[in-house]
């Protein structure tokens, strides 16, 4: 894949979805590791608009994410971050995807290969699998659908299992995930259905920069079509509910987005 993507062309890559209620399109636990720790996913893809917003939503399953943007880094660094999954892009500047899967199979033998390309011809995708791919997603596609596909394949795999935990901590801010319930201190703090999701995924993203184009993708669904001030609006409805008379948790970074962290 060659060029790089701008905000109207990377929402072309992807599929957009259905409206669904937020608590539809969660997924049921964290897949975690036998051992209890994350899950390791490394993205590789040349676009960096992309490969960012695929590990911001990646994180957002509870996942550690690594990304490259070429066969070489992408070969380092599998070395060095023993991933379970890969999401591979086929076209990659220095050498293609099928080398780096060779690559990155002769260090980890059982690591799970999804590979992400804008190729869909039957060679192609025979390709891909011949070489040992575990599963094979065409651009455009849905964020939703590379997700469930690599739960399946870690679940598959065996290398990971649910999380029984679904408590989320930042600070004195505390979620229940299954109960839908946020405290801040001993505080119930009430919540709509939205303020829910865009706060959940805040706090699975502690201390992270989030876009609002990041927060429009992730929370409404990818279908609101760029309008920004939506994201301010709901923003300042969560610091009335969480921040006011309180140290503030949520800050703005001027020209880039909001970050959620524990005061200092």
């Amino acid at each position: 894949m060659s060029g790089r993507a701008g905000p109207g062309r990377l929402r072309g890559m992807m599929t957009v979805m259905e409206p669904t209620t937020p608590s539809e399109s969660r997924p049921e636990g964290i897949l975690q590791r036998a051992d209890g720790s994350a899950v390791r996913v490394l993205v590789v893809d040349d676009e960096p608009s992309l490969a960012e917003l695929l590990a911001s939503v990646l994180r957002y399953e509870g996942w550690e994410i690594a990304t490259a943007a070429d066969g070489t880094s992408a070969v380092r660094t599998a070395r060095e971050f023993q991933p379970d999954a890969v999401v591979l892009d086929i076209m990659l500047p220095d050498f293609d995807g099928l080398e780096v899967l060779r690559r990155v199979r002769a260090i980890l033998p059982h690591v799970c290969v999804l590979f992400l390309t804008a190729r869909d011809s039957v060679q192609d995708r025979i390709a891909g699998i011949t070489a040992g791919g575990d599963d094979y997603v065409t651009k455009p596609f849905s964020l939703e659908e590379v997700i469930a596909r690599l739960r399946g394949l870690l679940r598959r795999a065996g290398m990971a299992r649910a999380s029984s935990c679904t408590e989320l901590l930042v600070g004195d801010l505390a979620m229940d995930e299954d109960a839908r319930e946020v405290r801040r201190g001993n505080d119930l703090i009430d919540l709509t259905a939205t303020e829910f999701e865009l706060l959940r995924f805040m706090m699975r993203n502690p201390r992270r920069v989030l876009s609002k184009a990041q927060i429009l993708d992730r929370v409404w669904n990818y279908d609101f079509g760029g309008q920004a001030h939506v994201v301010e609006l709901y923003i300042s409805y969560l610091r009335k509910k969480i921040d006011t008379g309180r140290e503030p948790l949520i800050h703005t970074v001027r020209g880039v987005g909001y970050v959620l962290k524990p005061p200092a």
